[in-house]
């Protein structure tokens, strides 16, 4: 039902100390779990060098001696490098008798038959003490296995997004939390502790589960907690505190190089968050909605005392006296209200294409910024340092991206960002034995894709119709959550060729940056309310136009028809007043009335 929260927002203070408080010192570190536990599997399941072992060969000190007698060389991304699975078939007891030095049995070894591993492996740790690779040998035929354990906690983030969807709204924002937070922990903890790589996938999926659920919910109630001018700041902000939570992440995984205790690291200190449990407030907004009004009385008259601000005595009673009206309104509204459904975005050919883009861009962008992040640690080079910068180029793109989409508007800042980021993949493939220009056009990459998944969500919100927009983006959403479980698979064809995956992921963004430009603009236009206003809404859309200009008050008063006054320069703000009128009946009259108000006059 209808209630103007944002009107309850300008009395008790939009953007005041006390939102300030809860949001940079409470919601902003609630959201650092997320990329914590999105990313930190990364290194638990890190690859490491690693070759045959010969059990004869084990007392020699030198192991570029005993890989030369024994292992044979293969070629891998255009390098000859030793064979990770395979050595030749020979008689090393033998070898071992008859040479006292072995310089000269691998000098005069003769051609042999290459046969798999038979003795297990062994495994250079110079970077890493232990990962789940090592310690359960999955190498070679059961390489995949750390690329499935991906897959199956982007799979468990799916499931758990669209459970934990209904749970925030029918709990509320704040218990949800704790739910997510509680289920994350043991999750994470118990994985330190597994004992098998099949224990440790169920850990690992009861992990995905909550991801990226639990950074939805202290977004969505700084939302709500902040007038609407400040929202666009909350968002800002939020992927700031996201990002900064990659960086952190580097630093704890350069620290802690072996998985179990790693797996500790990067969920014990996320206890103390259960603190959270008294300064967390619940949102006002969803009490109010949910008829909860003492509590919602509570929370709204500490944030007016913290802001500095007072409510009147009977500030609450008059809300309560309007949500009942606004309810048995509702009520008969929606009586009388046709249903809607995920088949009104595609009865129209316009809105239609518009959903099938949208959710095209949606696949890639989550797609690629998950893969990209996801090839950091394997894109050659210092991995630590690799997701460290991968983390740190994000930071200045919401340096210049919002002045964009003001002036640029979103279209083609999307598009723009898209197909910078793409070409800077695909160039790879020119530099390829280049380590330094490669991981620099990464870079380029991540920054473009980090601007772009900023952009997207918000032009969808202003393309879906009203009556349509929540489940026009719970589709796309859902659908661009499939990138995630595509992307590891994508990744893993990177093992022969490093840059086949930037290829596809540069193709996947140019490609997604080109459809961009089949949407409309839609910075300062009107959001289409029904369907029909969403089908008519870009149709005159031209595939390559000029960026918008921002419209001032003379331009929008022409294009309505309405006659401008030139006799002056004076710029006018208009205010609705309410003014009871005595008529001498048992009912007063009461009428609304505009008054236009000087501002500036130059």
């Amino acid at each position: 039902m209808k209630m103007d929260f944002d009107a309850i927002l300008e009395d008790v203070g939009p953007f005041g100390t006390y939102q300030k408080l809860v949001i940079y010192l409470v919601l902003l570190p609630a959201v650092i779990p997320c990329g914590f536990h999105a990313y930190a599997q990364l290194f638990m399941a890190a690859d490491v060098k690693h070759w045959c072992r010969v059990p004869e060969l084990e007392h020699v000190p030198d192991q570029d001696l005993v890989k030369n007698l024994s292992i044979p060389l293969e070629l891998k991304n255009g390098v000859l490098q030793y064979s990770s699975c395979t050595m030749y078939n020979l008689n090393y007891s033998e070898i071992v008798k008859s040479y006292q030095n072995l310089v000269d049995a691998a000098a005069n070894k003769a051609p042999a038959d290459i046969i798999p591993c038979t003795q297990g492996w062994i495994y250079d740790k110079t970077i890493y003490k232990s990962t789940i690779v090592t310690e359960w040998n999955l190498v070679c035929n059961k390489d995949f296995y750390s690329t499935l354990g991906l897959v199956l906690l982007a799979a468990g983030g799916i499931i758990g997004n669209y459970i934990f969807g209904y749970l925030q709204d029918s709990l509320g924002r704040k218990p949800s939390f704790f739910i997510y937070l509680l289920i994350e922990c043991i999750f994470g903890i118990a994985t330190a502790f597994a004992q098998n790589y099949i224990i440790w996938i169920i850990y690992r999926i009861g992990v995905g589960f909550t991801v990226p659920a639990i950074m939805t919910t202290p977004y969505v109630l700084a939302i709500e907690l902040v007038g609407p001018r400040y929202r666009t700041l909350c968002t800002i902000i939020s992927n700031i505190a996201y990002s900064m939570g990659l960086i952190l992440l580097a630093g704890v995984v350069y620290l802690v190089r072996d998985w179990r205790p790693l797996a500790l690291a990067t969920t014990l200190p996320f206890l103390c968050f259960f603190l959270y449990l008294w300064p967390m407030p619940e949102s006002p907004r969803w009490l109010l909605a949910r008829g909860q009004f003492d509590k919602a009385e509570a929370i709204l008259k500490t944030m007016a005392r913290i802001n500095g601000k007072s409510l009147p005595a009977n500030y609450m009673v008059h809300l309560h006296r309007k949500y009942e009206t606004d309810k048995q309104h509702h009520e008969v509204k929606k009586f009388k209200a046709r249903k809607y459904g995920i088949m009104d975005l595609f009865r129209t050919p316009n809105l239609r294409k518009k959903t099938i883009i949208i959710t095209f861009i949606w696949f890639t962008n989550t797609s690629v910024y998950v893969g990209l992040s996801y090839y950091a640690p394997v894109l050659g080079g210092d991995e630590f340092l690799n997701f460290f910068l991968a983390g740190v180029v994000e930071l200045p793109t919401y340096l210049f991206l919002w002045p964009s989409m003001e002036r640029l508007g979103r279209r083609w800042t999307l598009c723009m960002s898209m197909v910078v980021g793409g070409v800077a993949c695909l160039t790879t493939f020119l530099v390829q034995h280049e380590a330094n220009v490669t991981l620099a056009l990464y870079c380029v990459g991540k920054m473009g894709i980090s601007s772009s998944f900023v952009v997207l969500p918000l032009m969808a919100s202003e393309l879906y119709p009203t009556v349509v927009r929540g489940l026009g983006m719970s589709l796309s959403s859902v659908l661009g959550m499939l990138g995630p479980i595509f992307i590891p698979l994508v990744n893993y064809l990177g093992s022969d060729i490093m840059v086949l995956p930037l290829i596809i992921m540069g193709a996947l963004l140019v490609a997604g940056g080109i459809a961009s430009l089949l949407l409309p603009e839609t910075l300062n236009q009107n959001l289409p309310q029904t369907l029909e206003d969403g089908e008519k809404m870009g149709l005159d859309t031209d595939f390559c136009c000029h960026p918008p200009v921002k419209e001032t008050v003379t331009h929008e008063l022409e294009r309505k028809n309405i006659p401008t006054c030139g006799a002056c320069n004076v710029l006018c703000s208009c205010e609705m007043i309410n003014i009871t009128l005595e008529t001498g009946e048992k009912e007063p009259e009461k009428n609304d009335f505009v008054i236009l108000t000087p501002k500036h006059t130059e």
